[in-house]
């Protein structure tokens, strides 16, 4: 192999040192902007939920004028979806979804009838840490807010 050959040959590869080099500097990119974008994702999340206990207490409104009542928290909020027993002019499904849905967390929606403080019913998302109460990404999600 003649000198040219062999300068060549060096010259196609990254050198360990490089490569390195590069991985540091996209973690750093990394750790300043990734913050950002979970940030959004999780505001994304709460936005949805706020939008889809909007919904179910549109599809309770709707329950009501039919069967002339909110569903009791026993019957919870399954009762949008298959008529309860005893029931009469139940005219659903209410909800388009083929069931009750769950929040952007994947928890069960709280559903209470009658609500507090005069309320005809509550319904509650617990957030991101699926717990009651919470702050910031963990707060609650409500009906009444």
């Amino acid at each position: 192999m003649s000198i040219l050959n062999r300068s060549l040959h060096r010259e196609r590869g990254f050198s360990l040192l490089e490569l390195l080099a590069v991985l540091v500097i996209l973690g750093i990119l990394a750790g300043i902007f990734a913050p950002k974008f979970l940030g959004q994702a999780e505001s994304a999340k709460r936005k949805a939920a706020k939008l889809e206990i909007d919904q179910i207490g549109q599809s309770l409104d709707l329950y009501k004028l039919e069967v002339g009542r909110f569903p009791t928290s026993q019957e919870g909020l399954a009762a949008l979806v298959t008529a309860p027993s005893g029931v009469s002019n139940w005219n659903g499904p209410y909800l388009k979804k083929s069931g009750v849905p769950k929040d952007p967390w994947g928890n069960e929606y709280k559903y209470v009838s009658p609500g507090d403080q005069n309320r005809p019913y509550d319904i509650i998302s617990f957030g991101g840490d699926g717990k009651e109460g919470g702050d910031g990404d963990g707060k609650d999600i409500t009906s009444w807010q």
